[in-house]
């Protein structure tokens, strides 16, 4: 699995960052946690607000600050 968080590097990221991260460590599911910073890279991907979280290539969240428990939800799709 390739989890993507894209952010500014703001704060608000970064904690989106920090919660994906946690979220994986305790589902224990093998995933490749991305910090993408890089503007262009984030307009191509789709995401219109950050911070936003692309899983496996599909948008799973724009312009909110997820939490570890609704993080899991996802992964757990």
């Amino acid at each position: 699995m390739e989890i993507k968080v894209l952010g500014s590097g703001c704060a608000n990221c970064k904690r989106l960052l920090a919660n994906v991260e946690q979220a994986v460590k305790e589902t224990g599911i093998e995933a490749k946690v991305i910090y993408v910073t890089d503007y262009m890279e984030i307009v191509k991907s789709g995401v219109i607000h950050t911070p936003g979280v692309i899983i496996d290539g599909k948008i799973a969240s724009t312009g909110r600050v997820l939490t570890v428990g609704e993080v899991k939800l996802l992964l757990n799709k």
